[in-house]
C-alpha cells in the first residue's frame, strides 16, 4: 500500500498505518490493549488528530512494527514519526 508522496497531510499516512496495523490480529489486539482504545473508539474518533497520533505512537513504541509499517507503506520510518508530531501540534 503506497501513500501518495504528493499528499503532505499526516492524516492519510496515519490512516494507512492504522489499516496496516489492523491487518494482523495479534498486532491489532496489542494496539487495543496498550492504548486502551476500543473498536468503538476507532470508529467514532477516526478523524481526530489525537487518535491518529496514538496509532503512530503505538508503532513508534515497537521499532520492528514501525519499520515494517514504513516498508509496507513505502515511506521512511521518520515520515511516520514526523506525521505523529504534526498531528500532536
Amino acid at each position: 500500500m503506497q501513500v501518495n508522496e504528493t499528499n503532505r497531510s499526516p492524516e492519510p499516512l496515519a490512516l494507512a498505518a492504522l489499516g496496516w496495523t489492523l491487518q494482523d490480529t495479534a498486532r491489532a489486539d496489542r494496539l487495543l490493549a496498550l492504548t486502551g482504545l476500543t473498536p468503538g473508539d476507532l470508529r467514532s474518533q477516526l478523524g481526530e488528530a489525537a487518535l491518529l497520533a496514538a496509532i503512530l505512537r503505538f508503532l513508534e513504541a515497537h521499532e520492528p512494527d514501525l519499520i515494517a509499517c514504513a516498508e509496507a507503506l513505502e515511506v521512511a520510518p521518520a515520515q511516520l514519526v514526523e506525521a505523529r508530531r504534526e498531528l500532536e501540534r
